[in-house]
């Protein structure tokens, strides 16, 4: 039982208040460690964040489209356009498209007494399975029977055309009242008669009106490729690493399709990586030389109530500057990732650094290894010898012979690892990381010294307690001996 301050008139609470707050001061300390430690692990993480960003760029830079990209120019696009691989040979193609490869197609004849919704049953139309064939291109024939239910209408047999595996697509046309099947891939596939035959079928013949002589399309592309004489079964057709795409007919000599190599495009995709290592580098010297100010702790609940928004993002500002200073994870990891650039690659290859091709590191120490580009060094070197450049990148051999990005990929998943290892993943628990197994130590020491302040309040009410029934008992007996002396006089 508390008592407060009636016999002594003191303010108990008062007092027990000040007291308690006296005790905690521990408490706040642990709870300043606390966020202290949540903004570090934060820290790492959005620094993991950055050089993950970077580690996914790298498979673009391990890419040989990257270092040989192809531009290429057709002198009728309306008619012939082309895309080339890394492999292409640069030169000029000469392609004259005399006819497009078509799909095939039938059309039957108009269904008056059909409607595409009732059950054929209902319509006096008892097939239970049809059956057509198509065809491949080694010449072999494909039957597909298509089993008919009871509750089946048109339009549901005709789906069941369609979802089957046939490389045909069937439909009912309601505006012509006609049955349409057509081959959803182009090209001929039977030199000897229709593509979709079903030739004494007489579900397509009788009930559907159709009749394979109605059947138009399905034939090759014809082309001529520099000359000789060439067929494709669909409009595009791959050739030396450059792939056409027929869309029309050419005119005059045909078009003539120029490829070389797309330095700007290469040089655009390196440049995109130097930017964001740069940017990663900027962050990483930026958490090595920010200032600690020391006099500036996490602020308590109590301090916050007492400040505006803003004065609290300064004061926060302050405290968590510096706070990944002299971590060796991120210091370590500038330092492998610099002597990634600086090494020389022996290859089979023109150039075996990167000087050679118009790139460095800046010669502002302050930068802390950010690259600069030479930007006409890196163009020429990329339209003379964009094999070598690759090579320089990407050469997949260990030891010397070991490319920049890998080595670079190396310093960055080892880094990344070693971050994780201090600060966690978002899925990790806080026992799966070294900070997290501090956050979690410090949680237990609160819960423990709040569970001791619990018992420390009550041991000074207590007390307090004690000393106010001890001054009451006094106050009664001093009363009593004044009421006796009184009645005696």
């Amino acid at each position: 039982m508390r008592i407060g301050g009636l016999a002594s008139g003191m303010d108990i609470d008062s007092l027990v208040n000040r007291l308690m707050e006296a005790e905690r001061m521990p408490l706040q300390k642990m709870e300043q460690d606390q966020t202290t430690l949540t903004w570090k692990r934060d820290a790492f993480r959005d620094v993991n964040k950055s050089l993950t960003e970077l580690d996914d760029m790298i498979l673009n830079m391990k890419m040989s489209s990257t270092y040989n990209a192809k531009s290429v120019i057709s002198s009728q696009k309306d008619a012939v356009t082309a895309t080339g691989s890394p492999d292409a040979n640069n030169g000029i193609y000469t392609i004259e498209v005399d006819s497009l490869a078509s799909s095939a197609i039938n059309m039957g004849g108009r269904l008056d007494n059909i409607e595409p919704d009732i059950a054929l049953r209902e319509l006096n139309i008892n097939n239970d399975e049809i059956s057509f064939t198509t065809y491949n291109s080694d010449d072999s024939a494909d039957t597909h029977n298509i089993a008919i239910d009871d509750e089946d209408t048109l339009e549901d047999v005709l789906q069941k055309i369609t979802e089957q595996d046939n490389n045909v697509r069937a439909f009912y046309d309601s505006s012509t009242q006609k049955v349409i099947m057509e081959s959803v891939r182009t090209g001929e596939y039977n030199k000897e008669g229709p593509e979709i035959d079903f030739s004494g079928e007489s579900f397509f013949t009788d009930t559907l009106n159709m009749d394979t002589n109605d059947e138009t399309g399905g034939e090759d592309a014809s082309f001529q490729y520099n000359g000789i004489d060439m067929t494709s079964k669909s409009n595009s057709y791959g050739l030396g690493g450059v792939t056409f795409q027929f869309n029309d007919t050419t005119t005059g000599n045909g078009a003539n399709i120029t490829v070389t190599n797309d330095v700007e495009q290469s040089y655009e995709s390196i440049m995109n990586f130097v930017d964001k290592y740069n940017e990663v580098v900027d962050k990483l010297n930026g958490t090595q030389q920010e200032e600690r100010f020391r006099d500036y702790p996490p602020l308590t609940d109590e301090q916050k109530n007492e400040m505006s928004e803003r004065e609290i993002e300064l004061w926060e500002e302050k405290a968590k500057s510096g706070i990944l200073r002299g971590e060796s994870a991120i210091s370590q990891g500038l330092f492998s990732m610099r002597s990634s650039w600086y090494s020389t690659v022996e290859t089979d290859g023109a150039y075996s650094s990167l000087t050679q091709i118009g790139i460095s590191t800046t010669s502002n120490y302050l930068d802390g290894g950010k690259l600069e580009v030479d930007e006409q060094g890196l163009k020429d070197a990329l339209a003379n010898d964009p094999d070598s450049v690759f090579n320089l990148f990407s050469n997949s051999s260990e030891g010397e012979d070991r490319g920049i990005i890998n080595r670079l990929e190396d310093s960055l998943d080892s880094t990344i690892g070693q971050i994780e290892q201090r600060a966690g993943k978002g899925t990790d628990t806080l026992e799966n990381y070294t900070i997290g197994k501090r956050m979690k130590d410090l949680d237990e020491q609160i819960s423990s010294f709040e569970d001791r302040m619990v018992q420390v309040e009550n041991r000074y009410w207590s007390q307090f307690s004690q000393m106010e029934q001890a001054i009451q008992r006094m106050n009664q007996q001093s009363a009593m001996l004044m009421n006796q002396f009184g009645g005696g006089g």
